[in-house]
């Protein structure tokens, strides 16, 4: 099937992925004056009294904002929010599909972060969260962070974060395979946007130690000029033997690479300069950095792509349905770095160590177990962390 041809085919009969649909049926006028007037105004009156009845008498307590600027769309690079609206949609569809949370898209025409910081933040009462999408680095982070300050309901850049998370969770189980610790390997990570500097603050949080990134020019460390503020902050807290050279260099000795950059830039000698064992993560999407088959050649042992006609997909569905239907089980405020966490372990621990192999290091995206169990583990850690509200 030619997927592109077929996709534009239907979208043009769907005329959109989602709808409004009530809850409630309207059939009387007895039905009219209990979901409208006059007998909407008491549960108006209660939530005067207290917002926080907002999510007890409204759908607030389970919809996501779904929102973009347009800017890095799906690596289609800066198309515009309209044209990034497809994409919005799907992402709430995969929302109700995979975590039974409803989700609303929101395109905003505009590249200038306090702009829309404050468009989300006048209209963050009518959503339990917010999911931020498809926006590029380095402006993602500041608004992320700028939002998160004025808001009381999570912030969450699933280009980040999710990433980061099925990364992290599929990390874990290949040091299994090739018998490896984290303590102890060198994690070359290739890429310095939005995905790979979460990736590396998820692994240092988790207790790596050697991690290397690198942008289009070469290895990042403190002191190397015309880094921004988010990578000089990296590059202080990672390449702890100040390596300089490009990708191909710092691959010297590694035992992980991990691509969130651009297809091709790993070849077979790269992968040959690595150690034995070695765990090569290729996400660029739709090429990979390296073709499996070409990775395996160079002596990988096991090979993750973000491709889904490969073993072991780097998907984000298998992470941010689940990680907001936990945080909106418990009403929190925020995703921290603990909820992330457990999100990652959660999935780890889905593969059982029979089914642990090469070939086998994440659940797949259709697993039904996924959401329930990443759910479970984010409202847990959600009250450990002191950020649940319910």
């Amino acid at each position: 099937m030619d997927y592109r041809k077929e996709s534009l085919r239907l979208h043009g009969e769907w005329k959109g992925k989602i709808e409004v649909t009530p809850t409630v049926e309207v059939r009387s006028n007895e039905d009219l004056a209990l979901a409208y007037t006059p007998g909407v105004a008491e549960p108006c009156l209660e939530i005067q009294k207290d917002v926080d009845n907002s999510y007890l008498y409204t759908r607030r307590h389970n919809l996501c904002l779904v929102v973009t600027d347009g800017s890095a769309v799906l690596g289609l690079g800066d198309i515009g929010p309209e044209a990034g609206m497809p994409v919005m949609e799907g992402k709430c569809v995969l929302f109700k599909a995979f975590g039974d949370v409803d989700a609303f898209p929101l395109c905003i025409r505009s590249h200038n972060v306090d702009r829309i910081v404050e468009t989300i933040a006048l209209i963050a009462g009518s959503f339990g969260g917010i999911n931020l999408e498809d926006i590029s680095a380095p402006r993602c982070f500041e608004i992320e962070e700028k939002l998160q300050e004025q808001v009381d309901i999570p912030v969450f850049h699933d280009d980040q974060h999710g990433t980061a998370i099925i990364t992290l969770a599929g990390l874990l189980n290949a040091l299994k395979v090739v018998n490896k610790k984290k303590e102890t390997v060198k994690v070359v990570i290739s890429g310095a946007g939005a995905a790979a500097l979460s990736i590396a603050d998820l692994l240092l949080a988790e207790g790596f130690t050697d991690l290397v990134l690198c942008d289009s020019k070469g290895a990042m460390y403190d002191g190397r000029k015309g880094l921004n503020l988010y990578k000089q902050a990296m590059a202080e807290r990672t390449n702890r033997q100040r390596l300089q050279g490009s990708l191909f260099d710092v691959l010297e000795g590694a035992d992980v690479f991990i691509g969130v950059s651009a297809p091709g830039i790993l070849t077979r000698d790269g992968v040959r300069r690595m150690n034995p064992g070695a765990v090569v993560f290729a996400c660029a999407n739709p090429v990979p950095e390296i073709d499996p088959q070409e990775a395996r050649a160079g002596g990988a042992v096991v090979v993750a792509t973000g491709r889904s006609d490969y073993p072991n997909q780097i998907n984000n569905v298998l992470a941010f349905p689940g990680v907001f239907r936990g945080a909106f089980d418990v009403r929190a405020s925020r995703i921290n770095q603990e909820m992330k966490l457990a999100a990652a372990y959660a999935l780890a621990g889905l593969v059982s160590p029979e089914e642990l192999s090469s070939e086998r290091i994440i659940p797949e995206a259709f697993d039904p177990r996924v959401g329930k169990a990443v759910a479970a583990a984010v409202a847990e850690a959600a009250r450990a962390s002191g950020v649940a509200r319910i």
